[in-house]
């Protein structure tokens, strides 16, 4: 009996069947993509699942049974003589092992004997497939997959790349398949120039290169230093040449780099899966060097007889996968929206998302900012929405999908009352701003939020005092201001539950370990509205605890950086009296340390930094600029001095170009920092 399919998923698998098709042909036949790979995946990856689930969905023209690009005009067809298929993906270790055991399983049931089953690992790269014919020996005909039937025969352009041989030192019948791409230093370079002309830039490196192909004129084609990597051999009819037949992936590359094609010299061959996601964690971290655009890896079984045995589905060949890098860029759907108060009382209000994997994390949550993010984004519950993360950046959702729309999303209202303020729950606009807050300062939620930045790791960085325990701890009555966490005692931990005698004492260690504590760091903690880090360091370099007590507005402005709001809310703080009983009962424990400077040969400087960095960690690099007088921020202005990039970096980087700022990797940053 057919599984009957809810009439609600039925306009979804339509939808997004309309949506696929048209970002398909932007991105494979205009060269012109609206969305990133990434958000493409998703999409098509979610079209995949409901047909998987309700097959009646599929259709002979859906775009998840085809593998790419319809022909363009202006181009002569040719039919593929061995049909084209693209690689199915993995995101996750989770999933690689997956296909490992269903590749065994497969084995299994068709009786195919293996001992050992050792794989080939490649650089999955960001270019475009294209298809190579030789007859003896001499190149005849290149073109693109196209629908992996027919593609677009691009001889003419394809004979301007010098990374193609024209003629091969065996006199050989052969079909290749591999990858043709733009460097990164080229790709700037094409943009300068159209930048120059006034034409549209190319969005990136795989987009420049497959427009270079695509060229009527192969001479704009022959002026975009286009390179290749071959990769794969669909054909070979030896003619009596005393050649060895590859019997393994790697001889397959060995002999291709033999007849004098450029193949990718950074391939290896595993004999485990672990041992391939050691190569894919390595990669992952380098890939920011490599001259080009690399987005995962392939893995092969090895041996080509079992490739043989094993296969293809309609769509992929069984004995290969490609694991791609963590996107970026993912597609959810928003579920609900609910306002979070945060421990100054301000509202922020969260989308609560379908959970998804972005970045390498799994995400359920992201961040509106405030209600006019949410008026300008246009969000309601149940879009479908791109959501985008970086590292590790908290997720933010960039655009709303209108298009999936199906009438029941429902635009979010701002609440008249909101119970987690305490008191009765009334809200109010911020003076100023486009943000709401509580009336009540008291509610638990800000109290529980407050003592946890007190405790955090920018704080009095307790180990172990995360905000799961500090609920617990306020629940119980056992803390409710920051002086509390020093007068517990064993006793009083062991009551909470999952706590034993060692996991009680770790804690009191903790907040012992916690009392010798630098200036700057007691000023985050305390949670004086306005007061950051970088305030709070420039606070502490001009002032000693005693002075703030007594600083007055105008002199806390002198501080460069420190306006007059910021001045008045200082201000303010030290003149509440239970703020101050409070600080003095804190200082009876704790022993305030002078900050430490290594010098000043960064001062009036402020850098920004962007991207993965290997030799430290965000934070140890903010600590070293701090110490030698720089300013760390986190958005990049005409103010900022320095970028400083590691892997991965997004549109600071970008931005920093245009504006001319200095750019320093690593290396160099390294030696502007060292003692």
């Amino acid at each position: 009996m057919a599984i009957q399919v809810p009439k609600d998923i039925r306009k979804r698998a339509i939808k997004l069947r309309e949506l696929v098709v048209h970002h398909n042909y932007l991105y494979n036949v205009l060269d012109s993509p609206e969305i990133s790979d990434e958000v493409y995946d998703t999409l098509l990856h979610e079209l995949i699942e409901l047909e998987d689930k309700y097959p009646v969905l599929k259709t002979k023209d859906s775009p998840t049974q085809r593998v790419g690009a319809v022909i363009r005009d202006g181009f002569t067809k040719v039919k593929h003589k061995v049909p084209q298929w693209s690689f199915d993906n993995v995101f996750s270790k989770e999933e690689l092992h997956e296909w490992d055991e269903r590749v065994r399983r497969y084995m299994e049931r068709a009786d195919i004997i293996a001992k050992d089953v050792a794989y080939t690992v490649e650089h999955k790269i960001d270019g475009l497939k294209i298809i190579l014919e030789y007859e003896n020996g001499e190149f005849v005909r290149g073109a693109t997959r196209g629908d992996g039937t027919e593609g677009e025969n691009i001889t003419d352009n394809l004979r301007t790349i010098r990374s193609i041989p024209l003629a091969l030192p065996e006199k050989i019948d052969i079909i290749v398949g591999g990858e043709a791409w733009l460097s990164h230093k080229e790709f700037e370079r094409i943009n300068k120039e159209r930048k120059k002309k006034e034409e549209p830039l190319f969005a990136n490196p795989r987009n420049a290169a497959a427009g270079s192909l695509r060229q009527l004129d192969s001479g704009i084609t022959a002026s975009r230093r286009l390179d290749t990597f071959i990769y794969d051999m669909y054909q070979l009819d030896m003619k009596g040449a005393t050649l060895q037949r590859p019997k393994t992936q790697g001889d397959e590359l060995r002999l291709l780099n033999y007849l004098h094609f450029k193949v990718n010299p950074y391939w290896k061959t595993v004999s485990s899966i672990n041992d391939v996601i050691t190569e894919y964690n390595s990669w992952q971290k380098k890939r920011g060097k490599l001259q080009y655009e690399m987005d995962g890896v392939v893995i092969a079984i090895d041996d080509i007889r079992l490739q043989e045995q094993l296969g293809y589905t309609a769509k992929a060949p069984r004995y290969a996968i490609a694991f791609k890098f963590p996107a970026e860029q993912v597609t959810t759907v928003v579920e609900d929206i609910v306002l979070q108060v945060g421990r100054t009382g301000v509202l922020t209000p969260v989308a609560h998302l379908r959970p998804v994997r972005v970045a390498g994390s799994v995400v359920s949550r992201a961040t509106l900012h405030n209600e006019d993010e949410i008026h300008r984004l246009d969000v309601r519950i149940g879009d479908t929405v791109i959501l985008q993360k970086a590292g590790d950046v908290i997720p933010d959702i960039v655009r709303v999908l209108t298009d999936l729309r199906t009438g029941k999303e429902r635009k979010f209202k701002l609440p008249k009352k909101v119970h987690a303020c305490g008191g009765d729950g009334s809200i109010e606009r911020v003076p100023g701003q486009a943000a709401w807050r509580c009336v009540s300062k008291d509610s638990f939620d800000q109290k529980a939020r407050v003592l946890a930045h007190f405790a955090s790791k920018k704080a009095l960085n307790i180990d172990g005092l995360g905000s799961s325990i500090v609920e617990a701890l306020l629940k119980a009555g056992l803390v409710n201001t920051f002086d509390d966490f020093f007068t517990l005692e064993k006793g009083d931990v062991l009551e909470l539950e999952g706590f034993a005698e060692i996991s009680a004492q770790n804690l009191l260690n903790s907040i012992e370990n916690s009392k010798k504590v630098p200036l700057e760091r007691l000023l985050v903690g305390l949670s004086i509205d306005q007061v950051g880090e970088e305030t709070a360091r420039d606070l502490a370099r001009e002032f000693s605890l005693e002075q703030l007590r007594t600083a007055s507005a105008d002199k806390l402005t002198e501080i460069e950086g420190v306006g007059r709001i910021v001045a008045d809310s200082i201000v303010s703080w030290f003149a509440n009296k239970e703020n101050i009983a409070m600080l003095d009962r804190l200082l009876t424990h704790l022993s305030i340390e002078n900050s430490k400077k290594a010098g000043d040969r960064l001062a009036g400087k402020t850098f920004v930094l962007t991207g993965t960095l290997e030799k430290y960690s965000r934070d140890e690099a903010g600590e070293k600029i701090r110490s030698l007088g720089g300013k760390v921020s986190s958005s990049v202005s005409k103010k900022t001095d320095y970028v400083v990039t590691g892997e991965s970096t997004g549109s600071k980087l970008e931005k920093a170009k245009k504006l001319g700022i200095a750019v320093l990797n690593e290396d160099e940053f390294a030696r502007m920092v060292q003692s």
